[in-house]
């Protein structure tokens, strides 16, 4: 079995909403920026774990992206060199009074081996 996070890291919780109807293509969007060659998130040293993006399983509408990264700093490093960008397209289906900002937790125990 392999541990979701280590203790230690930090986990960020984005939990957001799209606009009405726009989650297919909210998906969409997201997966083309994140795979592409644009997403500095994926040349940081600091991300412990690729992220994950979830949808809620009561509202088609809502999404929580989650990642693994070793401290708060590191993320937050990253997120003010993407806001030097214009926006990725994905940002133009969040809904009104949404936005994607993320909680931090903390890792402060791990399932034993």
């Amino acid at each position: 079995m392999e541990m979701l996070a280590e203790a230690g890291h930090v986990v960020h919780i984005y939990d957001f909403k799209v606009k009405p109807g726009m989650g297919d293509r909210f998906i969409q969007l997201f997966n083309e920026f994140d795979f592409s060659p644009d997403n500095p998130m994926h040349r940081a040293r600091e991300r412990a774990k690729d992220g994950v993006l979830c949808r809620d399983s009561a509202d088609p509408d809502r999404f929580y992206l989650l990642g693994e990264w070793t401290s708060i700093e590191a993320h937050r490093s990253i997120l003010k060199e993407i806001s030097t960008k214009a926006p990725p397209t994905f940002f133009d289906l969040l809904a009104e009074g949404s936005k994607m900002i993320p909680n931090y937790a903390t890792v402060v125990s791990e399932a034993p081996q």
